[in-house]
């Protein structure tokens, strides 16, 4: 048997709950805590590897995630020889594409899939004694990060923060009431200087709507705007967004599919796009998608709002597929990113390094975050 071979022993994921003292408002609704779903896939060598779901909704979904890997998606690895990462992402796609639409659940199954798949790459790395950014072809470890999860309330303390962490970009959340979302823009531009500053709606309006807020936000200069309209609103309303709101458009933390995507990158619509790898496709699917996003002369922004792992794999995926986008990087208090994102918690000037040790470069240690852990 290859050193590039291996057999999975275990799979296990682990949910945890951080409650917050301030939630998190989004032009959809609120988070009242930091869920996140980590998982664990050993070999029968006793090497290991850490990956992350997406759970942020609904309140309940990461005690659901956590069961459909436990009690699923578990069992149908464990036990199989793989000689590559993405032939465990192939069979558990394709072994459940019937479950999935049997129970009406395509998405919760892609996001624990995915994280499955994160926690097969990292153990692949760690094998081949690489930094995982350097298995996916990564020729420097720095990149570039920005903050946010900004508020509409107190975003100015919030971004202020930031920039004391090392910050040099920064991304609001706006979809509210025009003026508060004008006077934070104003405020948090006048902070950023000429630095990066974005926008996210979160899907909060309607074409005409979207059409009629955007002449009053191009005079912050925005890097982009993200998703202004639904996700899944037909693709000639996103052209015309594109071709009258005069801001460069972002997408993509949900878009869940491989023909979505070539959508996407068919025409000049979306200026930076951004996969969200803990949401669909892992770094099976969206490794090969960032080479994409980048060939096409577009900006591969990774998009992520959760744990520290799942950042940590975001981070490694930038830095391996190269380009000059920025990481997410949530600005609002969380001990389940921040005790596991390894060196991610070392914001300088606006970046990030990673290290050279095998896989994520970290040894995921769960005890310090017991309390927070859900049955």
């Amino acid at each position: 048997m290859t050193s590039q071979t291996f057999t999975v022993r275990s799979v296990q994921a682990f949910c945890y709950r951080y409650p917050l003292s301030t939630p998190v408002v989004t032009s959809f609704g609120k988070m009242l805590d930091r869920p996140a779903v980590f998982v664990r896939v050993e070999d029968t060598d006793g090497n290991a590897g850490w990956g992350e779901i997406w759970s942020n909704f609904p309140s309940v979904g990461a005690e659901h995630r956590t069961r459909l890997v436990n009690e699923v998606l578990a069992p149908a690895t464990c036990g199989r020889t793989v000689g590559a990462p993405q032939e465990i992402f192939e069979a558990l796609t394709q072994g459940t594409t019937v479950l999935a639409l049997q129970s009406g659940e395509p998405g919760p199954f892609a996001q624990a899939i995915a994280g499955i798949d994160l926690a097969v790459w990292d153990l692949f790395a760690r094998r081949r004694k690489l930094p995982l950014w350097r298995l996916l072809g990564g020729n420097g470890k720095t990149i570039r990060v920005y903050a946010s999860g900004i508020n509409p309330t107190g975003s100015r303390q919030v971004a202020e923060s930031a920039i004391r962490r090392g910050h040099r970009a920064l991304k609001l959340k706006i979809g509210f009431e025009l003026a508060t979302d004008r006077a934070n823009l104003a405020s948090l531009r006048d902070l950023v200087g000429d630095g990066v500053l974005a926008a996210d709606a979160n899907q909060g309006w309607s074409l005409a709507r979207a059409l009629e807020i955007a002449p009053h936000l191009r005079e912050f200069d925005l890097a982009w705007l993200e998703e202004p309209i639904r996700a899944d609103r037909p693709w000639r309303e996103w052209q015309e967004l594109r071709e009258n709101v005069g801001i460069p458009l972002a997408a993509g933390e949900n878009i869940a599919s491989r023909a979505g995507f070539e959508q996407a990158l068919g025409d000049n619509v979306l200026h930076v796009m951004q996969p969200d790898i803990a949401k669909w496709g892992g770094l099976t699917m969206c490794a090969g998608i960032a080479r994409d996003i980048l060939a096409s002369g577009k900006t591969f922004c990774p998009h992520y709002l959760g744990g520290g792992i799942g950042l940590l794999a975001s981070a490694h995926l930038l830095a391996g597929i190269g380009g000059d986008g920025l990481l997410e990087v949530d600005s609002n208090d969380n001990v389940l990113r921040d005790r596991l994102c390894g060196p991610l918690i070392n914001v300088t000037n606006g970046t990030v390094t990673l290290g050279e040790e095998p896989g994520l470069g970290i040894e995921p240690d769960l005890s310090p975050i017991e309390q927070y852990r859900t049955a």
